[in-house]
C-alpha cells in the first residue's frame, strides 16, 4: 500500500486546514487508517484514526472536539479536519494503514501500523 499526503501548509491558530490521504496499490486488506503527528525534539503521538471498514471513529484528548477524520471507500482516500488550530497542534502529519484486525488498545499504536505516507507539516502560528 502506497500512501501520499497533502493540504498541510501555514495557518494562524484559531484557523483550518484538511489533509487528505491518498492510498493506492493493495487496499483490499485495509482495516483502519490513522493519523499521527510528531513535533520537533518529540515523540511521534496518535491524532485520530478510523475504522476503514465500519467507519467507527478515534481521537486523542488533545484533538476531540477539534478534529475529524473520515473516508471516502470509493475514492480510497482518507481526510482529516483540523479546526481551531493551535500553536500545539504544528507538527508533520502523517497518514497510516493498518492492514489487519486490530483492538481499540492498538488502534492507537503508531508500531501496529503497517504502511506509512511521507508526512505533510503543519504549522500554526500564533
Amino acid at each position: 500500500v502506497q500512501l501520499v499526503e497533502s493540504g498541510g501548509g501555514l495557518v494562524q491558530a484559531g484557523g483550518a486546514l484538511r489533509l487528505s490521504c491518498a492510498a493506492s496499490g493493495r487496499t483490499s486488506g485495509m482495516y483502519a487508517m490513522g493519523w499521527f503527528r510528531q513535533a520537533p525534539g518529540k515523540e511521534r503521538e496518535f491524532v485520530a484514526a478510523i475504522n476503514w471498514r465500519g467507519g467507527t471513529t478515534y481521537y486523542s484528548d488533545s484533538v476531540k472536539g477539534r478534529f475529524t477524520i473520515s473516508r471516502d471507500n470509493a475514492k480510497i482516500k482518507g481526510y482529516l479536519q483540523m479546526n481551531s488550530l493551535k500553536p500545539q497542534d504544528t507538527a508533520v502529519y502523517y497518514c497510516a494503514v493498518r492492514t489487519g484486525l486490530f483492538t481499540i488498545a492498538t488502534i492507537t499504536v503508531n508500531t501496529e501500523y503497517n504502511y506509512w505516507g511521507q508526512g505533510t507539516q503543519v504549522t500554526v502560528s500564533s
